[in-house]
């Protein structure tokens, strides 16, 4: 039986009272809710301090650079679907560095969960202006704020036709837990934007401001009605709803549409030098 304890406990690098830790606890629970072991779960990261907390997990980890990490996602989770692959990383990582793999993850809709720590900053790098960053923020780095219009991920995400989308409070860890879970279950690319307090550089979107507005979605709301799906994305301010916004599965995922993959997982099989030999000599 998977137990919290197997995916140990490390000393990390955060500032005191980071949202990180919340978020990381909370994906430990959601790892044992789905009874994934460590080695079935593969996580994938950028560069940030959100993409730090795959290191302080007992798990499969793969680092690569600053946006990247959708696409070694993707790719491990066609060698191997049998692994659960989940690209966690920061909101500048994913949605700015990473945006157009965001975007064409979307599209092409691989099982694969992406959890996205969103503090509307860039931390690593001192607390400049990230694509969440809200309208008038004042940074270092932005005195008059941000030049770009804050961008909404999970509007996007919903308006594109992604199979799931989900917003949680790292204020929130078991309600985030449960989301996460449902994430790592869902057939096709899953994405849980993550409202993370940064104590440091976001003195604005702290614990106590979400905590005022932060509202679990009713039990009888539905996921599968688009177009509440895309109202709700939409709210965000006084009010900013927290839940599964969207869920349906009537799009099939990347991997089932490849022929290639159709025998199997590539992991293990024996390379056809014959094969490879003939597409070469397709391109001379």
């Amino acid at each position: 039986m998977v137990t919290v304890s197997d995916f140990g406990n490390y000393e990390t690098a955060w500032c005191p009272g980071c949202g990180n830790f919340p978020i990381l606890d909370a994906v430990k629970q959601a790892l044992v809710l789905c009874d994934l072991a460590p080695r079935d779960v593969l996580f994938v990261s950028g560069i940030g301090q959100a993409a730090k907390a795959p290191h302080y997990l007992n798990a499969n980890v793969f680092n690569g650079l600053h946006g990247r990490a959708i696409p070694v996602a993707t790719g491990a989770k066609l060698a191997n679907p049998d692994l659960a692959v989940i690209a966690e990383s920061g909101d500048g990582c994913m949605y700015g560095e990473g945006g157009n793999h965001f975007l064409a993850a979307i599209r092409r809709n691989p099982d694969i969960t992406v959890l996205v720590h969103d503090n509307r900053v860039y931390g690593l790098t001192k607390g400049q202006a990230s694509p969440t960053s809200p309208d008038g923020l004042v940074t270092k780095a932005q005195p008059n704020g941000p030049l770009s219009s804050s961008f909404n991920p999970v509007a996007l995400a919903v308006l594109m036709g992604a199979g799931f989308v989900a917003r949680g409070f790292a204020g929130m860890q078991e309600h985030l837990a449960g989301i996460v879970a449902e994430a790592i279950r869902h057939k096709g690319l899953s994405l849980v934007d993550i409202l993370q307090p940064c104590v440091s550089f976001n003195k604005v979107n702290t614990y106590a401001w979400y905590q005022e507005r932060c509202r679990v979605l009713p039990g009888d709301y539905d996921p599968a009605d688009k177009d509440l799906a895309l109202r709700t994305a939409m709210t965000f301010g006084d009010e900013i709803p927290i839940g599964i916004i969207c869920r349906r599965t009537d799009r099939p995922p990347l991997e089932d549409r490849i022929p290639a993959l159709a025998p199997g997982p590539l992991v293990g099989r024996p390379l056809d030098r014959e094969a490879l030999q003939g597409v070469y000599e397709n391109y001379l």
